[in-house]
């Protein structure tokens, strides 16, 4: 009894984090600086911050095969092959597809980063807000269920998560992209700078920017600032960009309540019908599959969205015997990812005598013009933005017979600039795009694996099908040449923004949680990543993962200070 009693002990804290990715890392860092003895538990291996980028400073021939992916490893990885930062300077920080199994009703390609860090090692980056025309939408068109919270109640821990994370950026005064808290923006190129001034001329609506996103262009916080080697998939030895390793992570364990244990698998969260909450979570050390309980008065659900509504699922009880704060039913429905499916590229003629300095680690932005504003259509719901971008590359058309310094010479000639646009649309949640827990498989460490049935449906063809047009329309006006539509098929999944599948709301016979985040029926569990989301918008997400994540934490403290939790 004692030695139980001694267990029960050490194995309790304030507060239990599981995942410590982007929103991992907020919830670790806001709940350890309000006094909570947290312990943050993430599944993968330990990444410290500098110690543990082994390929950042590396040059191109130091690696075996040039950065290059070889056939047999992506023959091997033919999911994980797919996402564009995946290279053999990256290759360690993305999960295999075959050590992680998944069973695939229709296609979805599941990009994960199992590691302390998670995928905020990874992303690109780009933060934009949201405004109410995106909280708003599903009310308005009768779709899906109402978001609990509008932009006024998030706009305040926006500015609170860009004050600390730093973004640099402009304030564009565009209504569908509210400005926020920002750093000095970087800076376009001469294409750029052209694009954008065509498009004021022809355009009323048609806004670019340069991208807002979490690159320090001058020191922030001690970290800092960002070099333009636009490396930043490897991890940054400066600091220059914002990761839960360089920011959140130190800053929870600076105030001495962090516990951080890495290879911890967490199977279950426990749950009291009596007390009418959860207590604490099983886990199974990935190394040993020693199985073992950790308890505490609040626990914050961030493991990324499909592991977080993966754990929910298999969290049953009496009290939950479909999983936890699955009263609705909604539980593992409306998934969504972004609809990328739309790359448009031409030439321009022109500035042959410039260029530009640096690898700047960013692109430019046109805001969401559809069905906003003056702009009304009724082929698609919603709309898009895209993410452009001017450069200029070596010439490519290289004799082959050059040799010597005919070849060096055919090296070092520029070749035309060329303007590219990336369509970046909302996908709607349907009810019927889904994950569900296999009967009869599971992985190495006794979890059912996770089956996807999900795609993308009409409203997303017609949007992908306008993105195409409409940008090789603005090329053609702008007078570019050899205009090309690089017919982007990209399957549900590899735009890496999944979202949903326990959605926030007003009713738990509706949705998962409440309009702080807390599951239904489960009040001190608190789920702030992907899987809260009650619809896309079309902007990058991890932003608004952030502003939530610190604003439940904010309230979960307060309510324990309350004993309400």
């Amino acid at each position: 009894m004692n030695i139980n009693g001694k267990v029960a002990k050490e194995n309790t804290y304030d507060a239990i984090v599981i995942g410590s990715g982007i929103s991992g890392g907020w919830a670790a860092k806001e709940l350890c600086e309000k006094g909570l003895k947290t312990l943050v538990l993430e599944r993968g291996r330990m990444v410290k911050h500098i110690e543990d980028y082994t390929t950042a400073t590396m040059n191109p021939w130091e690696f075996k095969h040039r950065g290059a992916i070889p056939q047999n490893i992506k023959e091997e990885n033919p999911v994980v092959s797919r996402c564009y930062a995946y290279n053999e300077a990256t290759e360690h920080f993305f999960v295999k597809d075959k050590e992680h199994p998944y069973v695939q009703k229709k296609p979805f390609d599941w990009i994960r980063g199992y590691q302390v860090g998670g995928k905020s090692l990874l992303w690109a980056r780009w933060t934009q807000r949201w405004s109410d025309l995106d909280f708003e939408a599903n009310a308005k068109e009768g779709i899906a269920v109402d978001w609990p919270i509008r932009y006024k109640d998030i706009a305040p821990w926006y500015s609170y998560v860009e004050q600390f994370a730093g973004i640099s950026g402009n304030k564009d005064g565009l209504a569908q992209v509210p400005d926020g808290e920002f750093l000095p923006p970087m800076e376009m190129n001469c294409l750029e700078k052209h694009v954008q001034k065509t498009l004021k001329n022809l355009y009323d609506d048609r806004h670019l920017v340069i991208s807002r996103t979490a690159n320090l262009t001058v020191r922030h916080n001690g970290r800092g600032p960002c070099q333009y080697r636009s490396l930043c998939n490897r991890g940054c030895p400066f600091s220059g960009y914002f990761s839960s390793n360089a920011a959140t992570l130190p800053a929870a364990e600076a105030t001495g309540n962090m516990t951080l244990r890495p290879f911890s698998v967490v199977q279950s969260i426990l749950y009291d019908k009596d007390l009418g909450k959860a207590t604490g979570v099983r886990i199974m050390d990935t190394n040993t599959k020693e199985v073992m309980e950790y308890h505490a008065k609040i626990i914050f659900v961030n493991g990324s969205t499909l592991n977080s509504t993966l754990l929910l699922m298999n969290s049953k009880s009496d009290r939950f015997p479909n999983g936890m704060g699955n009263d609705s039913g909604e539980l593992g429905h409306n998934l969504m990812d972004h609809n990328y499916n739309c790359k448009v590229e031409g030439e321009y003629e022109g500035f042959e005598d410039t260029y530009y300095s640096g690898r700047r680690p960013t692109g430019t932005y046109l805001a969401r013009f559809r069905n906003f504003g003056n702009d009304s259509q009724s082929h698609f719901k919603r709309g898009y933005a895209y993410a452009c971008g001017g450069s200029r590359a070596p010439f490519s058309d290289v004799s082959e017979t050059a040799i010597g310094l005919p070849l060096k010479q055919d090296q070092t000639q520029l070749g035309p600039w060329k303007f590219g646009f990336s369509g970046m649309g909302e996908c709607l949640p349907y009810h019927e795009n889904k994950i569900s827990l296999s009967n009869d498989k599971t992985d190495e460490w006794g979890m059912p694996l996770l089956e996807f049935d999900a795609e993308y449906k009409e409203n997303e063809r017609a949007m992908a099908k306008d993105m195409v047009q409409t940008a090789m329309e603005m090329l053609d006006k702008m007078k570019f040449k050899n205009i090309t539509d690089k017919k982007e098929s990209r399957n549900i999944g590899l735009n890496i923004h999944e979202m949903g599948t326990a959605r926030m709301g007003r009713d738990s016979k509706t949705s998962v949680l409440n309009g702080h985040n807390q599951v239904w029926g489960a009040p001190n569990v608190f789920v702030t990543d992907g899987a809260c989301m009650t619809s896309s918008a079309c902007q990058n997400p991890s932003l608004t993962y952030m502003a939530l994540t610190a604003r439940a934490a904010d309230f979960a403290v307060n309510e324990l200070k309350k004993m309400n939790l």
